[in-house]
């Protein structure tokens, strides 16, 4: 008789307990910043529960973890199931976990029934995902397909750590991981992650399949004027900077998103030089956070931006010069996967729609090699990246279900 292979929601729930008590904090978040001595005590759970079950353990030179449970024809490429287990330094215990463990659950639920797969199917907890103590995030899944990591070499943390150091203290922490170079072939990627957002809890819907990634662009908007004592320059003798960037920030926000709902458009950082209380600022700087998941549409935006920024800072007698930071591409998952998981979905009689992911994921990386796709689920007021973000258990397994039947059909495939 062949058992179906299923999901134990009790051991899924008593694991994210177990890890959440690694970095835990008092308000019971975590704290588990990458190549920190926390993220080592978490991946060296991870390896010891699934070489007890007798899987293969391995970790590459930028400290990517797989763990491997065999097919019926090794020669195939992988399927990739997983997420990462670092935190924000105030993070949440199911923000990247809940995908990992999930897809370590959905090997042991196969382990489990002696099932049989066509291909291998690995875990793969992906490192820095988060970028809090180095930066830039989503490390991990950046080397491995194919970016240059040379200059990370000599990144000083956070808190003054030298990342070369604590990576190959991390690497050298797991001596039962064979090692493995960066990158290789696989045959498609499938992440579980948790909403980050509030649709899914308002809408009461278990499951958002993710169809795509916004493409993330970060502006740094310096606007020039000139300093002079608050009480005696009047104001036909201002050139007031900050005026200027208050007026093109209550545009922006006044036109931006209200004109296409698939924008954003956040300003994060703002400081005036020279900060004081009782004079006009010589020189005002603010950060601007662009999101869309068109590519055209991005460009548009960030066009608007510069014409805006440009016409207020005119106004007051104002220079600008804006200087672009960062620059990430969104990407469209594979409608081969989106369709496979959506069938998983199906085959469980659930509710769901479809979704852009507004953050960018580890997938955005991985789906410009292979097929992917991403599975979410409600959170609670759509917190994360805070120590009280929090999942219903009945949604974590129902993510977990999901990811498993997704897995089983994907590895299925001749």
């Amino acid at each position: 008789m062949t058992l179906v292979p299923q999901i134990d929601g009790e051991r899924l729930l008593g694991r994210l307990d177990a890890f959440a008590r690694i970095g835990e904090t008092p308000a019971g978040g975590v704290n588990r910043q990458a190549f920190s001595v926390e993220d080592r005590s978490a991946r060296r759970l991870l390896a010891e529960l699934a070489l007890a079950r007798g899987f293969s353990v391995f970790q590459d030179g930028m400290a990517n973890l797989f763990i491997r449970r065999e097919g019926s024809d090794a020669t195939l490429p992988p399927l990739l199931i997983g997420s990462h287990l670092d935190s924000q330094p105030t993070g949440g215990r199911f923000d990247g976990a809940l995908g990992t463990l999930s897809a370590f659950e959905a090997l042991e639920a196969l382990e489990d029934a002696q099932a049989e797969t066509h291909m291998p199917i690995e875990v793969v907890a992906w490192v820095n995902e988060e970028g809090s103590r180095f930066a830039p995030g989503v490390m991990g899944s950046m080397a491995f397909t194919g970016a240059d990591t040379e200059a990370w070499k000599s990144l000083v943390g956070s808190d003054g750590a030298c990342l070369a150091g604590e990576l190959e203290a991390t690497i050298a922490a797991l001596p039962e991981a064979a090692p493995r170079p960066v990158g290789m072939p696989i045959s498609g990627y499938i992440e579980l992650h948790i909403e980050q957002g509030p649709s899914l809890e308002k809408e009461q819907l278990p499951i958002g399949v993710v169809t795509a990634v916004q493409g993330t662009r970060w502006l740094e908007v310096s606007i020039q004027g000139s300093a002079g004592h608050a009480g005696t320059t009047g104001l036909a003798y201002r050139r007031d900077p900050m005026v200027a960037a208050a007026a093109a920030m209550h545009a922006l926000q006044a036109t931006i998103m209200p004109l296409d709902t698939s924008a954003r458009l956040t300003v994060g950082r703002i400081a005036a030089q020279p900060g004081s209380i009782n004079a006009i600022p010589q020189s005002v700087t603010f950060t601007v956070d662009l999101r869309h998941p068109q590519p055209e549409r991005l460009d548009a935006i960030e066009a608007e931006v510069r014409r805006v920024c440009g016409a207020e800072a005119k106004a007051q007698d104002c220079t600008v010069t804006i200087r672009r930071s960062f620059d990430m591409p969104g990407a469209a998952f594979s409608p081969a996967m989106i369709s496979i998981v959506e069938a998983a979905v199906g085959s469980l009689h659930l509710p769901h729609k479809r979704m852009v992911s507004g953050a960018f994921h580890d997938a955005l990386f991985i789906a410009r090699v292979a097929p992917a796709a991403m599975i979410f689920v409600p959170c609670r007021d759509g917190l994360s990246h805070n120590e009280a973000e929090y999942v219903e258990p009945a949604d974590a397994v129902t993510g977990a279900r999901v990811l498993l039947q997704a897995a089983i059909a994907a590895a299925s495939a001749h």
